[in-house]
C-alpha cells in the first residue's frame, strides 16, 4: 500500500453504497491530488464499514468525502451516525451529489443527512477544495481572518 508524503494531508473519498457512478469520484481525486491531498479512493459502491476501517487505517484523515448521485444516500448512510457514536470515524464527513431520488427535492433533505451525522452538504463539487482548506486551517490553528 502507498502511503502518504507527510507534507499532504490524507482525505478518504467514496461514493456511496448503491452508487456505482464512478466519474466524478475519479475527477474529484485527480482535483485534490493536484491540490496537494493524498486521497484514499475507496471507489463505488463503498459501504459505511469500508469507510471507518479506511478512516481507524488513517487516523489524521483531514475529513471523509462520501459521493451519491443515484439519490440514495439517506438510505446509504443510516449507519453513520453509529459508526460515529463509537468512535470509529471521528473526522467531518462531507456527502455531495444528488442526495435525493425525484424532480421533486425535499426541504428537509439535507437536515435528515446531518440527523445520520453527516457534518457538510455541498451543493457543488467546486466547494470541496475550500472546505478542505478550511477544515486543514482550523486543525492546526491557523485560520485567516479575512477582512
Amino acid at each position: 500500500m502507498l502511503t502518504p508524503k507527510t507534507s499532504r494531508r490524507t482525505v478518504i473519498l467514496g461514493v456511496a453504497a448503491s452508487d456505482a457512478h464512478a466519474v466524478a469520484n475519479h475527477l474529484i481525486a485527480h482535483e485534490l491530488d493536484e491540490c496537494g491531498y493524498y486521497v484514499v479512493n475507496l471507489g463505488v459502491c463503498t459501504p459505511i464499514a469500508e469507510f471507518a476501517a479506511a478512516a481507524r487505517e488513517h487516523p489524521r484523515a483531514v475529513a471523509i468525502l462520501i459521493g451519491s448521485l443515484n439519490g440514495h444516500a439517506h438510505e446509504d448512510l443510516r449507519e453513520l451516525a453509529k459508526v460515529k457514536e463509537v468512535g470509529e470515524i471521528t473526522c467531518p464527513v462531507i456527502v455531495g451529489g444528488n442526495l435525493s431520488v425525484g424532480s421533486a427535492k425535499s426541504a428537509d433533505s439535507v437536515e435528515r443527512l446531518y440527523a445520520l451525522g453527516v457534518d457538510y452538504v455541498l451543493d457543488d463539487a467546486s466547494q470541496i477544495v475550500g472546505l478542505l482548506t478550511q477544515l486543514c486551517e482550523e486543525a492546526t490553528g491557523s485560520v485567516r481572518n479575512v477582512s
